[in-house]
């Protein structure tokens, strides 16, 4: 019987396509991250790996583990994964895209708004009675409808992002390595440099890859050419902006709010960030609908099913 370590609980539909196929499935009883020392002691005897973002998978995993066949990311990302050394020991590595798409899009959308309109500063303003009836003045913030929305990094998250944006009337500009005229076509979305899409844009939403090559893409000179109006949303990685850089322009006032979803040294925040009234902090939470996180469960045991019968992966990063 073959083996397959999840190293944390996901929704049991996807542990039951597990067990329907045969496989001995091996799930952790307490409900947190994997401890590394556990990784490497349980990973021996198992053929497939069911992974979460926070599980480091390195080359120390792989060779303490003979017998893997298959990684199965439990997300779109896979940043934590060594795929190099992934294919010098020939295991197949994958992901759950497409089923997350539109989830973490609603997700960015929910960051935008509440971060304009200040829904959470409000709804805490309230409970503690502090609202004394309406005033002209009171709790003003940006509007949406009309405005310029620039979105960086123009995939399945983003473009889904940007289609949204239809029902508010908005300009798209956006940002990517690639043009995307599915985008242009369906939006009018224009392509332009990272630079003017800050400039010009009342509100950035990220969705680019975590990768060296996208740590700190924006920081503080980034910031610095953001309109003072403007609102910055990431449901993508948290490394991708400068935390500590956004702290300073959101204490400042030089960016109006920030909506929050990823952090770069999660689940710590950099200092002064969770005092922030313009910071709406969301707890990495782009995917979780009920109807999302089940359909990431049966896509990343299809993946390992698939590999481990001999067959071609579903999502094969």
């Amino acid at each position: 019987m073959k083996t397959v370590l999840v190293t944390r609980r996901v929704p049991e539909p996807g542990l039951a396509l597990l067990r329907s196929r045969g496989f001995r499935v091996v799930v952790p009883e307490k409900d947190r991250p994997l401890p590394r020392a556990d990784l490497l002691r349980w990973v021996k005897n198992a053929d497939g790996l069911l992974t979460q973002l926070v599980d480091r998978v390195d080359a120390g995993v792989f060779a303490a583990a003979p017998r893997l066949r298959v990684v199965a990311n439990y997300a779109v990302g896979h940043d934590n994964i060594d795929k190099e050394a992934a294919r010098e020991r020939g295991v197949v590595v994958t992901n759950t895209p497409d089923v997350l798409t539109e989830a973490t899009a609603e997700m960015a959308w929910a960051l935008l708004l509440g971060a304009a309109r200040r829904i959470v500063e409000g709804d805490r303003g309230v409970r503690a009675g502090d609202f004394k009836g309406w005033a002209p003045g009171l709790h003003l913030g940006q509007g949406v409808s009309g405005k310029i929305l620039g979105v960086v990094g123009a995939g399945r998250i983003g473009a889904a992002v940007a289609r949204m944006s239809t029902g508010f009337r908005m300009r798209v500009l956006y940002w990517g390595r690639s043009r995307n005229r599915v985008l242009e076509k369906a939006v009018g979305a224009r392509r332009v440099p990272l630079d003017r899409l800050l400039r010009e844009s009342d509100f950035v939403t990220l969705h680019v890859p975590g990768s060296a090559a996208t740590r700190h893409m924006i920081g503080r000179r980034e910031l610095a050419l953001m309109k003072p109006t403007a609102v910055l949303v990431n449901t993508a990685r948290g490394t991708i902006v400068d935390e500590k850089a956004l702290v300073t322009v959101l204490r400042k006032k030089r960016v109006f709010a920030a909506g929050l979803d990823v952090y770069e040294k999660e689940p710590l925040l950099a200092p002064g960030l969770a005092r922030l009234p313009n910071a709406v902090l969301a707890p990495h939470a782009g995917s979780a609908t009920l109807e999302t996180r089940t359909r990431m469960a049966t896509l990343a045991a299809g993946n390992i099913a698939a590999v481990l019968a001999g067959h071609k992966p579903l999502t094969p990063v």
